[in-house]
């Protein structure tokens, strides 16, 4: 028989899981030896730095010392300010990561493909960036952007087309997602606002933060559906318009680089937040670009239309079996106003996956009936 060593080293997740930090003098630190020093300071309590906010950011820009109202009124936290745990929870929220299963420019995305979640990622590094240069508030426009697209159902915006006909209000993600799903998170009034009116058809924000948010959204999903189109060879580079490839180049870099150069330059210089028009022009161009050859194609548009079919097939279902829902669904009667409503919440949080799934299992459909990524 081979030898056996009788004490046989520890494997690498053996070493790992024993893992507990090391002894210093009455603490720990994750690793051994010499660590780099931070030298003894006081805390940077919230106060001093609501302070230097008010001492750094331009005149309009929202301060965070004297802001902070919530629909239930809490307690401020030592460090952090209002609109950081703004940002906070909604970067931890359900509804936030749910947007990595929900459709942006492409239904049940492939590898490397734009998820909601990505675009809302990609849009407060726009939106910040911009903030930052123009003295604005960074944290609140960073809650903004992470959170402007909460409120969408699966399927991308043809779930909005779905689901409108259910509700006297209809169904807006911007809306939606404000008073709605982000409900829970007891979020500032200037955030939820800023969520709420994000979209270019709905009334003015009530924060410059919140218009800046409104432009990088625009920009960011004009410059990165077009390169997700290029990669699956909807489109090609060659095809975008002359004058957007002269103002704004033919990179997403490029083009994102422009466009934030450009919000930082009109805004610091008139004091409005705004785009330089030609580069605007530019973008309404190629946007105009991606109406034409990407988002209305007729591939685009049968895909949306069976999006529209699920979603309906499922609210239907769910408001006529209420007791099928999560929670408290079992005492609402079925086809109320109520259950329509809980079926609608139920529905509009599914990812595109579990949609497709629910059909599945709770409508008996096959494969050929469910949308499937182009």
């Amino acid at each position: 028989m081979p030898a056996t060593d009788p004490d046989p080293a520890p494997t690498r997740t053996e070493r790992w899981a024993a893992s507990s930090g090391h002894r210093r003098h009455g603490f720990r630190t994750s690793h051994g030896g010499a660590l780099p020093p931070v030298g003894s300071a006081a805390p940077l309590f919230r106060e001093e730095r609501e302070g230097h906010e008010d001492a750094t950011l331009a005149a309009g820009a929202t301060r965070a010392s004297g802001a902070g109202q919530r629909l239930r009124e809490e307690e401020a936290d030592a460090f952090r300010t209002c609109f950081e745990r703004d940002r906070d929870r909604v970067m931890h929220c359900t509804a936030f990561r749910r947007l990595a299963g929900k459709t942006q420019a492409f239904i049940l995305a492939r590898d490397h493909q734009r998820t909601r979640l990505t675009h809302a990622i990609e849009v407060a590094q726009v939106a910040v960036a911009v903030a930052r240069a123009a003295r604005l508030n960074p944290a609140l426009t960073e809650a903004i952007a992470l959170g402007h697209d909460c409120g969408h159902g699966p399927g991308g915006h043809a779930s909005e087309d779905a689901l409108s006909p259910y509700l006297v209000e209809g169904f807006d993600h911007a809306v939606w997602g404000a008073d709605v799903v982000l409900s829970p998170l007891n979020l500032c009034a200037e955030t939820l606002d800023g969520i709420r009116n994000h979209s270019w058809t709905r009334p003015v924000p009530a924060t410059p933060e919140g218009l800046v948010v409104s432009w990088a959204d625009r920009c960011a999903y004009t410059a990165h559906d077009f390169e997700d189109a290029c990669r699956i060879g909807v489109v090609s580079p060659s095809m975008l318009p002359d004058l957007v490839v002269r103002r704004l180049g033919r990179s997403r870099t490029q083009q994102l680089g422009r466009f934030i150069h450009g919000l930082i330059d009109v805004t610091t210089t008139t004091g409005t937040v705004g785009m330089p028009e030609d580069l605007a022009e530019a973008l309404a161009e190629f946007r105009a670009f991606n109406y034409d050859r990407v988002y209305m194609r007729t591939e685009s548009l049968a895909q949306a239309a069976k999006v529209i079919d699920l979603l309906r097939a499922l609210v239907d279902h769910f408001a006529s079996r209420p007791q099928r829902l999560p929670g408290d669904g079992a005492g609402l009667g079925p086809g109320s106003e109520p259950a329509v409503r809980a079926a609608v919440t139920y529905v509009a949080g599914m990812t595109d996956r579990f949609a497709c799934q629910s059909a599945v299992d709770e409508l008996g459909w096959t494969a050929e009936r469910l949308p499937a990524g182009v």
